[in-house]
């Protein structure tokens, strides 16, 4: 109010309220503008008023102006009632556990697809021909083969120590057995049995061996197929892309 042109309208006799009008208002009136504006602006989104709607455990709908709860879930409206946004509920512990078990079958199946790359890199990487894998199984049906033979001639020496053993023991009659015969008897019947699994063994291997072989050439036939297309292939492109100029 101690303003020059304030002071020279109280000069020229004006009253209070002419100088507000007339000198000081329209000074500040931009001011003032941009004031309210701005105050409008910063409160017109919480002024906003915001609607959702949702559906409760009794198959109700209810529109409410607070965000359901998270295990709802439900959709927010403008106020002409349209959808502006979907609330996702959070998800069960059933749905995290089956979530989890689907990640864990698909990091399974990855790892298997990975293995069985890997393997059949190996094949192609160890064998150049089919004489090759029939040579490698012959070798190693022959060593099984092996280990049954020498299994069925100790089965064979346990054979007739054990009719040895029987034998004389006939011939105590009604005698007891003594001690040391007896000791000897359950040795040779223990060694029996566990050579005799031993043969029953050895022959699941000799037959898992051959399917593996078996397995094997077929597979490598079908990766050496791949291989030999594919070739063909990249050797064809040049030439067809020379005939298309």
């Amino acid at each position: 109010r101690h303003r020059p042109y304030v002071e020279a309208a109280r000069g020229l006799g004006s009253g209070a309220v002419s100088i507000v009008f007339r000198d000081i208002f329209p000074s500040v009136l931009p001011v003032l503008i941009v004031q309210i504006a701005t105050a409008f602006a910063c409160a017109s989104p919480a002024l906003a008023q915001k609607l959702y709607k949702w559906t409760d455990e009794s198959g109700k709908v209810h529109y409410t102006d607070k965000a359901p709860d998270p295990s709802r879930g439900g959709t927010q409206l403008d106020k002409q009632g349209r959808t502006v946004g979907r609330i996702e509920p959070a998800p069960t512990l059933e749905q995290v556990r089956a979530k989890e078990a689907e990640a864990e079958r698909k990091k399974a199946a990855a790892a298997e697809l990975e293995t069985l790359a890997r393997r059949d890199r190996a094949l192609l990487a160890s064998f150049t021909t089919e004489a090759e894998i029939d040579l490698a199984r012959a070798r190693a049906v022959a060593t099984v083969e092996s280990q049954i033979e020498s299994a069925q001639a100790y089965l064979a020496q346990l054979t007739k120590r054990k009719q040895d053993i029987d034998q004389r023991k006939a011939k105590l009659g009604d005698k007891p057995v003594p001690l040391p015969l007896e000791r000897e008897s359950e040795v040779a019947n223990s060694e029996y049995a566990k050579n005799s699994d031993l043969v029953a063994q050895k022959k699941r291997e000799l037959a898992a061996v051959t399917a593996r072989y078996d397995a094997d050439k077929q597979r490598w036939r079908e990766l050496k197929a791949i291989q030999d297309s594919n070739a063909a292939a990249a050797a064809t492109a040049p030439s067809t892309a020379a005939a298309a100029k």
